[in-house]
């Protein structure tokens, strides 16, 4: 059971401080402010920092991020939260969940499983049922993760776009085999916890909506709304990268465009008016709650980039 925050509710972006936001970043984070100011919700920030290694390549890399959202206008509520400050409440929502031992390595899962499912591989449950002797002599050659025990159920979680999207939640892991906790534990954890009641993310995550409501309402939670909004693309429909250019806050401005007009093309992106700041936008809205309910933010947008100074 983990203890959730008495809030009104929040709505909340949390990058992973590993590299500068880029025009996708920023669309979904303006996005996501928006639908939670609009909706009465408090607007918070985390940062999803337990890849140790990868932050560690980054320096710099939160405080940009940080900046970055400020120069657009975006503003939120309380301090920002890192992950990686918070193990402990990771180790305590476990604690009393049914799970095993899981050494499998990804080819492994991915040569036993069928064919994968909205790009990504059920676990197969191959290490459902080893004996303990099993485990053991797997424990000499290599270190276990975690898995959890979901035994075949079947969750539906809502999106705001999408509708009702139900799917089987397959034993999925919340411990690495590293030591650190996996991505659906950690953010179902901090969303709890921080009153979390609308998370707003790209749509490549919407196929994660079930487990982590599943796993929400197993730690004795209520699942958040879901919004799962459109990637920015480039002119080939590939996902936007920093090879396509500028594709970053910085870059965009040394290339002569400054916070605010960045801020007018996510505003064009998302089919919404330009205005002088999110706040200013924001009141544009009011009474024209429609406008973000529109199907078109679900879908791709492809970003008119210039070329990397």
């Amino acid at each position: 059971m983990v203890s959730t925050s008495s809030r009104r509710g929040a709505g909340r972006f949390a990058p992973s401080p590993t590299s500068d936001l880029h025009l996708g970043n920023l669309r979904t984070a303006l996005l996501a402010w928006l639908f939670a100011r609009a909706d009465g919700l408090d607007f918070i920030v985390r940062l999803e920092d337990l890849d140790r290694a990868r932050v560690a390549a980054a320096p710099g890399v939160a405080d940009r991020q940080l900046r970055d959202l400020e120069a657009i206008g975006l503003d939120w509520d309380g301090p920002v939260v890192r992950q990686s400050e918070r193990l402990d409440l990771y180790r305590d929502a476990t604690a009393g969940l049914d799970g095993y031992e899981c050494f499998c390595t990804r080819r492994e899962i991915a040569e036993a499983s069928s064919a994968p499912h909205a790009g990504r591989r059920p676990y197969p449950g191959t290490c459902a049922n080893l004996s303990e002797e099993e485990r053991r002599v797997r424990r000499r050659t290599r270190p276990p993760a975690f898995r959890v025990w979901a035994g075949g159920a079947v969750q539906q979680a809502w999106d705001r776009f999408a509708g009702t999207v139900s799917a089987e939640v397959d034993d999925f892991v919340l411990w690495r085999n590293d030591g650190a906790p996996a991505y659906n534990l950690a953010v179902v954890v901090d969303d709890m916890v921080q009153g979390v009641t609308q998370v707003t993310r790209g749509a490549d995550l919407l196929d994660s909506a079930p487990r982590q409501a599943w796993l929400t309402e197993r730690l004795g939670g209520r699942a958040p709304q879901y919004a799962h909004v459109g990637l920015v693309v480039n002119a080939r429909g590939e996902r936007l990268a920093k090879r396509d250019g500028a594709v970053t806050l910085t870059e965009l401005e040394a290339s002569g465009m400054d916070a605010r007009r960045v801020f007018w093309l996510l505003c064009d992106s998302c089919g919404l008016p330009r205005a002088e700041s999110p706040r200013a936008l924001l009141g544009m809205l009011a009474g024209d709650a429609g406008r973000l309910t529109d199907p078109a933010l679900a879908q791709q947008w492809v970003a008119p980039v210039p070329a990397a100074p």
